[in-house]
């Protein structure tokens, strides 16, 4: 069965950082473009950054470059998100999704695969 699996969110103040997991089971990961989404409460789901299978090509929100790095170890079968300068605005469930080819969109409605979500809460 195949299943992504976030972690690493929390609690964090701001200007803190996290680094959040994405964790594939039941497939390999090197076929597959990953993305990494966020809602947060009362607002649609929205791109946040995405990596394609081989990790060659690499895209970002507009709110979160230059503060988000996103990477994949394929080793691992795992795809990481980097979280730096962290805003109370950045709050909000980060969801990984996966799509059996090799690049990536920032457009859902392309994966084919999503995890469960993880929180992540910015706040002093």
């Amino acid at each position: 069965q195949l299943q992504l699996v976030e972690s690493g969110g929390g609690l964090v103040q701001p200007g803190g950082s996290l680094r959040l997991s994405c964790a594939a089971s039941g497939f390999t990961l090197d076929y597959y473009a990953i993305g990494w989404f966020r809602q947060a409460p009362g607002k649609e789901r929205e791109g946040v950054s995405c990596i394609s299978n081989s990790g060659g090509s690499r895209n970002y929100a507009d709110s979160v470059k230059g503060r988000f790095i996103i990477s994949r170890d394929n080793d691992k079968n795992t795809v990481y998100l980097q979280m730096n300068s962290l805003k109370p605005e950045d709050t909000a469930v980060y969801y990984c999704a996966a799509v059996r080819r090799r690049q990536a969109t920032m457009d859902q409605d392309g994966y084919d695969y999503w995890g469960q979500g993880t929180q992540v809460t910015v706040s002093s």
